[in-house]
């Protein structure tokens, strides 16, 4: 027999209060499970960021030897960390030119690996050992070398002409070792600036001079846009940071696959700078960021102080240099002096 709408038993029956009070508890337990999941949560988040905000790489590998948890740095670099042994303690590696300190500790059945980047400090090492070695070399090469300079001008004039060429060659060669022996003097010794006011259309002769001798096999168009604009600055190290880097640019001429080549210097006036731009069509640049890096060179002859003491002396005025966006070339900047 069906119930009525009205009648008593058709209404939903109370729980005891036992019951209520189970379901409180209950729904008190699942508050507090969701509190701890999210703590926890927060926890490992936060334990992410440290990890992701340390200095160094970093790895915890299990007690299986699978990576647990690692950071950004050491995804970044080419090191397996599961061929590096326990016993480790803390050692140095040499990977793909970069040296990292390695340290291996074990805490709770599991590994932990840091590995700091010392790649700064060890090429500085080795640059100040190589300017100490280069320095010496310097002094004991530029008094011979003075002599058979000597002894080439004398010998060009007095042998027969169809011998001049090669004394002239001679002469160059000579001319070039002069050149490594000063700027390598000029970067382990150091400079002092003599600034005087010169007309930038100063340097073009100096330029010419030294491209006169300096030894290539191709033709080169040279362009040399530099106005009678005043500028107040240490012309003789000016004219050596301009001939270094227009040399550079003979060289990747000859080694790149062209014909002919051909290099500019083109000036301009931004404010109260003096803009210069070098540009050439050789061989395009290598290892972009080894490039004013002392004693790297990816050319076949140089011996990779031309770039750097270029910007050695740019700075010391005041300036910059840096690679041009569009093409292949340098920009650098030079302050504008007042007048005294």
């Amino acid at each position: 027999m069906p119930m009525k709408p009205n009648d008593p038993q058709n209404k939903p029956q109370k729980y005891s209060q036992e019951t209520e009070d189970v379901i409180s508890q209950l729904a008190d337990l699942i508050r507090q499970v969701d509190e701890v999941e999210k703590a926890t949560l927060e926890q490992r988040q936060l334990l992410q960021e440290v990890i992701e905000a340390a200095p160094t790489a970093l790895w915890v590998l299990n007690s299986d030897g699978g990576i647990y948890v690692s950071n950004e740095r050491a995804r970044a670099t080419r090191i397996n960390p599961l061929e590096i042994r326990p016993e480790q303690h803390e050692t140095e590696i040499e990977i793909a030119d970069s040296f990292y300190l390695l340290q291996v500790s074990r805490r709770n059945g599991k590994t932990i690996i840091t590995a700091t980047d010392n790649t700064k400090n060890k090429r500085n090492e080795r640059l100040i050992a190589m300017g100490q070695m280069a320095a010496h070399l310097a002094h004991e090469i530029r008094n011979p070398i003075g002599a058979v300079a000597i002894l080439a001008s004398t010998l060009f004039d007095k042998v027969d002409i169809r011998a001049k060429a090669i004394v002239l060659e001679i002469k160059k060669s000579i001319w070039r070792v002069e050149r490594i022996v000063e700027a390598t003097l000029l970067f382990s010794k150091g400079f002092t600036l003599n600034p005087t006011r010169f007309a930038m259309s100063d340097l073009i002769a100096e330029i010419n001079g030294g491209v006169a001798n300096y030894s290539y096999s191709k033709p080169i168009e040279f362009s040399l846009n530099l106005p009678r604009e005043t500028i107040s600055a240490d012309f003789e190290l000016i004219r050596l940071a301009l001939q270094n880097m227009i040399f550079n640019a003979i060289d990747a001429i000859e080694e790149h696959e062209i014909d002919d080549g051909a290099i500019a210097i083109d000036y301009r006036k931004e404010g109260k700078t003096h803009i210069l731009e070098l540009c050439d069509n050789g061989k395009p640049f290598e290892r972009k960021e080894r490039m004013f890096e002392a004693f790297y060179t990816s050319k076949t002859k140089g011996h990779g102080l031309g770039l750097i003491l270029t910007r050695q002396i740019i700075e010391a005025h005041g300036g910059s240099i840096e690679l041009l966006e569009d093409k292949k070339g340098f920009l650098i900047r030079l302050p504008i002096q007042d007048k005294s």
